[in-house]
Formats: C-alpha cells, sequence, structure tokens
C-alpha cells in the first residue's frame, strides 16, 4: 500500500507517527540498512540507545524473525503489497524481549523501504490473560475440559508414554443436596488441592465436568500410575477417618495408557471408570485395552 501513495502522503504519514510514544518509523535503503528513524527506539528501549542510522534493521529483532523480515523487506523492494503486519519480538536495552507489530512497505522509486514498528505488549498481554481464562476452571484454579483435550491430544499424537487417570466424587450429586452447592465447591476445591500435594509438578491436573477430574500422568509406567492414583483414594478416606470432615466422602478412578488416539484414550478411561463405581467406588480400576 505505501509503495503506492505520493511522496507528500508518505512524508505527512512520517510525520503523523514521529511523535508517537508507541510506535517507531525507519527508513531503510535497499540493503535493509536504516537511514533515519524517529526517537522512538530510545523511548521503546530498543536494544541500542540513541540514534540507529547506520545500523541494519535485523538489529532491532530477536534472530528467530530474522527470515521472515528478510522477505518482507525484500518483497517490498520488488514492488510487492508484502503480507500486511507482522508480529515479532524486539530486545530491549535490559535484555527483556518485547512483542511488537511491524510493517514493511517500499518508499517511491522503491529507494529503500518504510517501516513501521507499534508495541502490542498490552494487547499481547491481555490475550494472554483471555487465554488463560479460558482454559481454567474458575472454581479449582485446574485446567478446564477445553485445555484437558487439547493436551491430551498433543501428548497422544506426539507419542508420548504414560497414563491418563480420570477421577469422579462418588455421590457428588447427593453431596450437593445435602449441602448446597456452596457445600459441594468446598469438597471440588478441597479435592483440587489434594491432587495438587499428591501428584508430581509434571502430572496435569484438570476439572473436566462436575465432579470429576482428569490427570495426564507423562513418562508414568502402568505401576506408577497405579500407585499415584492409590494414593489419592486412600488419602481422601484417611482425611474421613481422622474426623477432619464431618461425612466420608470418597472417590473412584480409572486409568488408561495413552492409546492410538485421545479419544480411545479417554475412553478406555471412562470404562475403568465406570467398572470401579460398578465395583463398589472409592477404588482404582485399570483399563483392559491392550
Amino acid at each position: 500500500m505505501w509503495g503506492t501513495i505520493s511522496p507528500g502522503e508518505c512524508s505527512a504519514l512520517y510525520r503523523l507517527v514521529a511523535t508517537s510514544p508507541t510506535d517507531l518509523v525507519v527508513k531503510t535503503d535497499r540493503r535493509g540498512r536504516i537511514v533515519h528513524a524517529t526517537a522512538g527506539s530510545s523511548r521503546l528501549g530498543m536494544a541500542f540507545a540513541g540514534d540507529p542510522v547506520g545500523r541494519h534493521i535485523l538489529e532491532l529483532i530477536d534472530p528467530s524473525f530474522a527470515d521472515i523480515v528478510i522477505a518482507e523487506h525484500s518483497a517490498a523492494m520488488a514492488g510487492s503489497m508484502g503480507g500486511g503486519w507482522i508480529e515479532v519480538l524486539v530486545v530491549a536495552q535490559d535484555g527483556a524481549e518485547r512483542w511488537m507489530e511491524m510493517k514493511l512497505g517500499a518508499l517511491p522509486e522503491r529507494n529503500g523501504a518504510l517501516c513501521m514498528m507499534r508495541s502490542i505488549e498490552d494487547r499481547r498481554s491481555l490475550e494472554n490473560r483471555l487465554f488463560v481464562a479460558a482454559m481454567t476452571d474458575p472454581l479449582t484454579g485446574l485446567t478446564n475440559r477445553a485445555a484437558f483435550t487439547r493436551m491430551l491430544g498433543h501428548l497422544v499424537e506426539s507419542g508420548a508414554p504414560g497414563h491418563l487417570a480420570l477421577f469422579d466424587l462418588d455421590h457428588f450429586r447427593t453431596i450437593n443436596l445435602r449441602h448446597g452447592h456452596s457445600g459441594g465447591d468446598r469438597v471440588l476445591i478441597a479435592f483440587a488441592r489434594l491432587l495438587r500435594t499428591l501428584l508430581r509438578a509434571d502430572d496435569i491436573l484438570s476439572r473436566i465436568d462436575g465432579g470429576t477430574f482428569g490427570v495426564l500422568l507423562p513418562d508414568a509406567d502402568q505401576p506408577r500410575a497405579i500407585a499415584a492414583c492409590q494414593r489419592v483414594v486412600e488419602a481422601l478416606g484417611e482425611m474421613d477417618g481422622a474426623g477432619r470432615t464431618e461425612h466420608r466422602f470418597t472417590a473412584s478412578g480409572g486409568i488408561a495408557p495413552f492409546h492410538i488416539c485421545a479419544d480411545t484414550t479417554l475412553r478406555e478411561a471412562e470404562l475403568a471408570l465406570l467398572s470401579a463405581k460398578s465395583r463398589g467406588r472409592a477404588r482404582i480400576e485399570q483399563a483392559r485395552c491392550t
């Protein structure tokens, strides 16, 4: 787009953003060397202080983004419209990395390129917070079913060894009826805390539905997975036996190894969980797949 505007329009655009505290405008020659830059580089804390004239535009960018920036600059010099705004990491003077958007376009007669850069740190931070919120169960702080499904699919597709465990609080509907939903919520929070305490830091914990929790145990063989899940069931029973709860709360569990696909793995664990329920609850059952 910029390659088709008049020189006067290009100058007006340059002046418009030259004083912006969050934007940086850089002119380069055909080789990518900076011939002029607005004061934004120092205000944004770029990797170099002062006048960047004479440096290459790649010195602004984290090396992992060099190829895409070179491609965009070459496209601008060839008269192409380019790919629009691209997101890149820039290196700050304190060594930290910051996200910015960049757009490159040819100057009149293609004597060089005009590069606009603007900070998107606030937007990226908001996007990250929204993503975390969308993947988190707000009551327990564990990941939710959507995140659980994604992570299970990733582990299975990558061929990682390990097991999936499903826990279900026994008679959870009755708990809600007797103690109200606030009482049921306290049980869910306590069980999530118990899982965090007893399982490894590398194990992935999720609340996937009502009183049902999923645990991904990467790199855990069958004996280790069974032992870990048995500790959870027994610890819940011991809490009641010590008189720390007014009523007895138990959980049942089903375990399945990571299988040929996520759906098969989940189905086998669900069948094992149903078997644990049918055989008296408060126990762990293994999937009968091979």
